[in-house]
């Protein structure tokens, strides 16, 4: 049997699906990364090497998700294993960390609350840039805090407890001076359900009700009486939805409210400030 090389591999892999994939599915089962692979075109793969990413490629090519495949995903600056329990991180979720992480500066302390925390990603991140603070995570799904919590002691996380609950439904006469959250915010009947990675990723941390802001409109009504005073209020929403976040949260008490663009240029993060104790 005539080995292949790197480049014969990723050149085969690019007839079936997109090259950056499959990329990433070859560093993945050589243990090495992108500069490898552009200076070593001739490096042979063994034999067990090219019947794992053969099969790898067919899975991809059937649109399973690639961080399903190799089971980790990086996100702002550490790297997240995930599991089809929970939704994948995504980068533009990074504006939410980035903005949350504004209003703890690095040498205070503060409680934050993460809302439907999954992989753990936000939580996590927060509570590893903030080693000051206490981070709260809930989630409604065990499995998902299965991997949250796997997470939290990989990246050698202390400061961050996990609960099993529905949004604020465990944490009652708690208070904290953040509460950021990236709920489900797709319209139940929104096609985009039934294409690309999200066909493969939990209903249950995607979906909220037919306009999809059933779970924000829950979180915005309810974070007033958890919220200590002057504490922000931060919420990713989908790309349609800031004008109506804004507005809840106005009608909830909030002042301060803005939403902030991805990188795409879209506005993905609404948030407010609770100027007064409730």
């Amino acid at each position: 049997m005539q080995h292949e090389t790197i480049a014969q591999a990723l050149a085969a892999a690019c007839r079936s699906i997109d090259p950056v994939d499959a990329r990433l599915l070859l560093e993945y089962v050589l243990h090495a990364n992108h500069a490898f692979l552009l200076t070593h075109p001739e490096h042979l793969l063994t034999g067990p090497q090219s019947a794992t990413f053969s099969q790898l490629i067919q899975k991809r090519a059937k649109g399973i998700p690639v961080a399903y495949l190799t089971g980790e995903r990086p996100f702002y600056d550490l790297t997240f294993q995930v599991t089809e329990a929970v939704l994948i991180p995504r980068p533009e979720t990074e504006l939410l960390v980035e903005w949350a992480l504004q209003q703890i500066p690095e040498e205070q302390t503060g409680r934050i609350l993460d809302l439907g925390t999954g992989s753990g990603a936000i939580a996590i991140t927060l509570a590893k840039h903030r080693p000051q603070s206490h981070a709260v995570a809930v989630d409604l799904s065990p499995d998902a805090i299965v991997v949250a919590q796997r997470n939290a002691k990989t990246l050698g996380v202390t400061n961050l407890e996990f609960v099993a609950g529905n949004w604020f439904d465990e944490l009652s006469g708690e208070k904290f001076d953040l509460i950021v959250s990236n709920p489900p915010y797709v319209a139940a009947r929104d096609p985009h359900l039934q294409q690309g990675d999200l066909r493969f990723e939990p209903a249950l941390a995607l979906s909220a009700g037919d306009d999809g802001l059933a779970c924000i409109n829950q979180i915005i009504a309810a974070a007033p009486r958890h919220l200590a005073a002057n504490g922000w209020l931060l919420l990713e929403h989908g790309y349609d939805q800031a004008e109506a976040c804004r507005e809840l949260l106005q009608r909830a008490g909030f002042n301060n409210i803005c939403s902030k663009p991805d990188l795409a240029g879209i506005m993905r993060v609404s948030g407010g400030q609770l100027n007064f104790s409730m």
